[in-house]
């Protein structure tokens, strides 16, 4: 496994939530970013985890071929990959994303 693999595997074992994004929560660097975060906090998230994929073209590259997902942004629970803004929205209309977010402990 690579070393980028490897920081992918830790990043999202290590933490409840982590949001693989373009830019960071306070100055995100695309639309989808944007509403991936807006979404997470909607849910109530204390616990979020980002990496600004901008910052590391291996990071960047690692993560599409670690989730084998084309596009950014990436969301984790709990180390599950659970998709990008689409799936999200879709989830959080569903209060499917809110529950699966409090189950992983990252509301507290």
């Amino acid at each position: 496994m690579s070393d980028v693999q490897e920081f992918i595997r830790e990043t999202v074992t290590q933490h409840p939530v982590v949001l693989f994004m373009k830019g960071t929560a306070q100055f995100p660097q695309c639309g989808f970013s944007g509403k991936a975060i807006q979404i997470l906090k909607g849910c109530g998230v204390k616990k979020l985890v980002t990496v600004n994929v901008l910052e590391d073209d291996e990071v960047r590259q690692g993560i599409k071929e670690f989730s084998n997902w084309p596009t950014i942004p990436q969301l984790y629970v709990g180390g599950e990959f659970i998709g990008g803004s689409d799936i999200m929205n879709e989830m959080n209309d569903s209060g499917e994303l809110k529950t699966l977010l409090e189950q992983s402990g990252a509301m507290a």
